[in-house]
Formats: structure tokens, sequence, C-alpha cells
């Protein structure tokens, strides 16, 4: 069964994209050039906010989650695996790891990509602040 998120998110001029085993989704407007892992600022959603039943699906050993980022005509294709451990618990944070740390902020653990393997077209884009960002998630089962 197949459970989809949509998340509208903007740009940011200090979005490096930089991060070698994460990249985060925020809804925090600012950002300072430390958050190296940041991919998007002034997202509709944090972690608290997805609905339960995306959350249950991810909450299974078995799921998998695709994770598309469209920009204008660019778009760039994560995927990575959910966990019984995730915790969905964070209010403003979403943080797809290639490894298996579980945090509050953790959507997705074992990503095919971080921040810094994003399209260079793509993240060309997010450095512009009026720059709108899809982000759609969508996680499935083998059942």
């Amino acid at each position: 069964m197949k459970i989809i998120e949509v998340i509208c998110a903007r740009g940011h001029h200090n979005i490096l994209s930089t991060h070698n085993t994460t990249f985060e989704i925020t809804r925090e407007t600012e950002l300072t050039k430390r958050g190296n892992c940041i991919i998007a600022v002034g997202a509709t959603k944090g972690a608290t906010d997805l609905e339960t039943n995306f959350k249950q699906t991810m909450k299974r050993d078995d799921a998998r989650i695709t994770i598309t980022i469209e920009v204008d005509e660019v778009r760039d294709v994560i995927h990575a695996m959910g966990s019984h451990l995730l915790l969905f618990s964070h209010p403003t944070d979403l943080v797809i790891r290639k490894s298996n740390y579980v945090c509050g902020r953790t959507l997705s653990i074992w990503a095919d990509k971080a921040a810094k393997d994003l399209s260079k077209k793509l993240i060309k884009k997010l450095h512009n602040p009026n720059q709108k960002i899809l982000i759609t998630l969508t996680a499935d089962t083998s059942t």
C-alpha cells in the first residue's frame, strides 16, 4: 500500500548541500551556513505534522520511501527505508539519513543519497530564497 505526503518549501541563499550523510527539510525560515545538510526551509510540515497512516507505514522495518524533490523542471529522487524505531516527534525538522541513526527528527534511514549527492543543477536552484520546492514522500511496504 502506498501512502503519499506532499510538502512545499522554499530555497535559501545559505543552502550549501554539502553534508556527507544526511539531508534535512525544515519548517524554520532562517538558515546559517552551519546547516550544511539543510536543503529546504519554510516547509509546510515537520515530523509531527505527517499523517498518522504515513507514520505507521514508515514505522515498519519493511517500509521503503521514495523522496522526490522538484524545482521547476529539475528533480532528484532519493530512496530510503523505514524502521520500527522512528519517532516522528520533532515539530520542525525532517532528516533523511544514510545511516541507521534514529531520533525524533528522522524521517528515514539507509538513504541512497545525502545532501552532497543531490543534483548540482537542483542545488543551484535551491540557493534562490524565492524558489518554490515540491517534496513528495511516497511510503510503501512489501505487503
